[in-house]
C-alpha cells in the first residue's frame, strides 16, 4: 500500500509548515511521505523554530523554505493548510482532500528572546496535538 502523501503548506515555509513536517516525520515515522511549502516563501528557515525542534531532538536546520512550484510533484492525498493566508491562497490540487489549521504566527512573536522561544514552544505543541489527532 502506498503511504498517503501530505503537504503542509504556510505563507513563508519558515516555522509553521516547517515544523509540521518535521514533527509527523518524528510522530508517524515511515507512515507518511510528507513535504512543506510557502505560497511566497521567505529566504530561510526561522531559526527560532531550527530551536525548537533541535529541543526535541529534530535537526531541520538544511531545511530551505520552498514555492509548491518547486515541488517535484504536487499529486497529495491531503494538503493541509497552517496558517489562513495560505488557505485563501491554496491553488486547487486536484485528488487533494484539504484541511485548515490556523495557527498564530510564531514568526511574528514579539518580546524578549524568552517569550519568542516560548511562543514558539507552544506553537509547536499545539501543532503536534493537531497531528496526533490526525494520526489516531
Amino acid at each position: 500500500m502506498a503511504k498517503q502523501r501530505i503537504l503542509f503548506l504556510c505563507t513563508g515555509n519558515s516555522a509553521r509548515s516547517q515544523m509540521a513536517e518535521a514533527l509527523l516525520r518524528d510522530l508517524a515515522g515511515e507512515a507518511y511521505e510528507t513535504a512543506s511549502a510557502g505560497t511566497h516563501p521567505a529566504e530561510t528557515v526561522h531559526p527560532l523554530a531550527v530551536e525548537e525542534m533541535a529541543r526535541r531532538g529534530l535537526d531541520i536546520a538544511g531545511a530551505v523554505p520552498k514555492h509548491l512550484d518547486d515541488l517535484p510533484d504536487l499529486d497529495y492525498d491531503l494538503v493541509v493548510t497552517v496558517c489562513d493566508r495560505a488557505k485563501e491562497e491554496c491553488p486547487f490540487l486536484p485528488g487533494a482532500r484539504m484541511l485548515h489549521w490556523s495557527f498564530p504566527d510564531p514568526a511574528a512573536a514579539e518580546g524578549d528572546l524568552e517569550s519568542r522561544r516560548s511562543f514558539f514552544r507552544e506553537v509547536a505543541d499545539d501543532i503536534r496535538r493537531h497531528l496526533e489527532q490526525l494520526t489516531a
